[in-house]
């Protein structure tokens, strides 16, 4: 089959998948979930990790895998808790959000591009006055998403455990109410950093990974700019399972995946999962990390949302 022709019945097959009402679900059968905006991108990422695991279940009663997309949080929470979908790929964040409000269960931690963990780091141009948190009252900050853990749930609680008030604006031209910080999505990591490199921002907030990378922070623009605050770390991404599989499907999953970065089988599949180099074990500090953050996103949800 051609090439194109594959893409093709792929992103109408994607499509489908977000657009059409969830299953029920059934025996025998592995449903991969993902939030996304771009389902027909992000299938064949998914898909190919999921040929990959379902022949390496069979001796639990897996013999079929299918991706189910959600088109927001809440249509996944509904999948979730209707037992539509078994497994969640996620940011940390996103992951907690599910936990908290659809009883979804943390699997694994997802190491991508050789990083298990990162951090927000707050920007500002040099020339600002912005030395720290409380400088943002009256002022703008560009976040990415309502998704993003290090672009927008890290940053939000820095600013609510701060004591700062929030309101968000219709614009960058809008500005806040005096005391209060105003924020925005610029929906990219890029947008984020040019529109304070611009001034239409005072401030930005995304991970050190985009400052450090030349896509999210050009060069042209950091010897203009300043990290005026940083975050503690925190995972990068995890895998997460719905409360009530089957105990047996979760622990054969966990032992396929945790084994999957010694595999050169699923290095392909694997490098086509968000460019993930291998699943890791959720240890004790781990698992504090994740403690404080699905508090602080459940704080997030109930101060701003």
């Amino acid at each position: 089959m051609p090439r194109r022709l594959r893409q093709l019945l792929a992103a109408m097959a994607a499509s489908l998948a977000l657009c059409a009402p969830a299953a029920a679900a059934e025996p025998g059968v592995l449903v991969l979930g993902r939030i996304s905006d771009d389902p027909a991108a992000h299938y064949d990422q998914l898909r190919q990790l999921l040929d990959y695991v379902v022949p390496r279940m069979a001796d639990v009663g897996i013999r079929e895998g299918r991706v189910l997309m959600a088109r927001d949080s809440r249509q996944m929470e509904s999948y979730l808790r209707r037992g539509r979908v078994d497994w969640v790929t996620e940011t940390s964040g996103s992951a907690m959000a599910l936990q908290t409000r659809a009883g979804a269960r943390p699997l694994l931690l997802t190491e991508r591009n050789g990083v298990g963990s990162y951090h927000t780091v707050f920007i500002a141009r040099r020339d600002s006055g912005i030395t720290g948190l409380d400088d943002l009252r009256g002022r703008s900050l560009a976040f990415q998403n309502p998704t993003s853990t290090s672009a927008y749930f890290v940053p939000a609680m820095s600013l609510i455990d701060r004591g700062l008030d929030m309101e968000i604006l219709l614009s960058p031209t809008d500005r806040p109410a005096e005391g209060s910080v105003g924020y925005l999505f610029a929906r990219s990591e890029l947008n984020i950093s040019t529109w304070v490199h611009k001034g239409l921002v005072d401030a930005g907030a995304f991970s050190n990974l985009d400052w450090e990378s030349v896509q999210g922070m050009p060069e042209s623009y950091r010897r203009d700019l300043v990290v005026f605050h940083a975050t503690g770390t925190f995972p990068r991404g995890l895998e997460m399972v719905r409360g009530d599989l089957d105990p047996a499907v979760a622990g054969r999953l966990r032992e396929v995946l945790a084994a999957a970065g010694n595999d050169p089988a699923a290095s392909e599949a694997l490098q086509r999962f968000f460019g993930t180099t291998r699943f890791l074990p959720i240890d004790d500090d781990t698992a504090r990390a994740l403690e404080l953050l699905r508090a602080g996103v459940s704080n997030v949800g109930r101060v701003i949302e």
